[in-house]
């Protein structure tokens, strides 16, 4: 049977929603069709794709891979279906926190100046990749060791680490902090795209409770409650601020690999390498 690209929604709506019942009526099909698309796609595939043992579907490791598969492929659909793309294909730069810091600014800038044919269109996607391996980004900024196969990086510089804590506790009023100073304190972790872990610590020294956030709104907003205290890079202060934390210079954190990704052999945008380029020589200039 022909696939179409009803069977990708479907299967995109049944991962996202948990259940065939929510899914239906997000659709506006009836529940005994979207049971029938699913069936046709897993048969194509050869693999099953949702575990339906349980009330609330899970997906199999299958299911999980072939996920990020579909929704790039849709993404990717959408894009060359845009009226609005003809006129000019647009440069899609994800990040899922920070930017490139104080030089985010700058780089849109120059862009502009030196490509104003081309739309370089910035997008924060709270996603361990940036949105990148979703298709919904062409290139990405990231922070921390890249392991998604298929993807090329250029790495772009170190970023210190340094501590964030709320402005009115006796942490603020160091002039700089260790990871021996915050162990006391909650620690905020972005478990979807930060790259603070407690292995930081040694394993004896670390702190015994965290609050788990999952995008940087949630982790500024524990921290200036007083819940916790955080640990971030120098490129943050520059693009996340809030009235109620300090940063402060962390002196025995290792420094955070900032990298450019895009995938490795297949279509790519074709100014990614004039961003690469760009990119490299705001960071040298700086």
């Amino acid at each position: 049977m022909t696939m179409e690209l009803r069977h990708l929604r479907a299967f995109l709506a049944i991962a996202e929603e948990g259940t065939i019942t929510r899914a239906a009526a997000r659709l506006h099909i009836g529940q005994p069709a979207l049971s029938r698309t699913l069936r046709q796609l897993e048969t194509h595939l050869g693999v099953r794709l949702v575990d339906r043992s349980t009330h609330h579907l899970e997906l199999t490791p299958a299911g999980h891979r072939f996920r990020d598969r579909a929704a790039a492929a849709l993404a990717a659909v959408d894009t060359a279906l845009d009226p609005g793309a003809l006129t000019a294909l647009p440069l899609r730069l994800g990040h899922p926190w920070a930017a490139l810091g104080g030089l985010t600014v700058p780089l849109l800038r120059r862009w502009d100046e030196e490509h104003p044919d081309v739309p370089l269109q910035l997008r924060r996607v709270d996603d361990r990749t940036a949105g990148l391996t979703q298709g919904k980004v062409d290139v990405a900024l990231l922070r921390g060791a890249v392991t998604v196969p298929g993807l090329a990086t250029e790495l772009l510089l170190q970023e210190a680490r340094i501590a964030v804590v709320p402005a009115d506790s006796d942490l603020a009023g160091h002039d700089t902090l260790t990871l021996a100073d915050l162990a006391a304190w909650p620690i905020a972790l972005n478990t979807v795209a930060g790259t603070t872990t407690l292995d930081l610590w040694p394993a004896a020294a670390r702190p015994t409770a965290t609050i788990e956030v999952t995008n940087t709104d949630e982790w500024l907003t524990a921290i200036a409650a007083g819940r916790a205290a955080g640990i971030t890079t120098t490129a943050t202060p520059g693009v996340h601020t809030h009235p109620a934390i300090a940063f402060r210079p962390l002196t025995d954190a290792p420094p955070v690999p900032l990298l450019l990704a895009w995938h490795r052999g297949t279509p790519t945008h074709p100014a990614i390498p004039e961003l690469v380029r760009l990119a490299r020589r705001l960071v040298a200039e700086a």
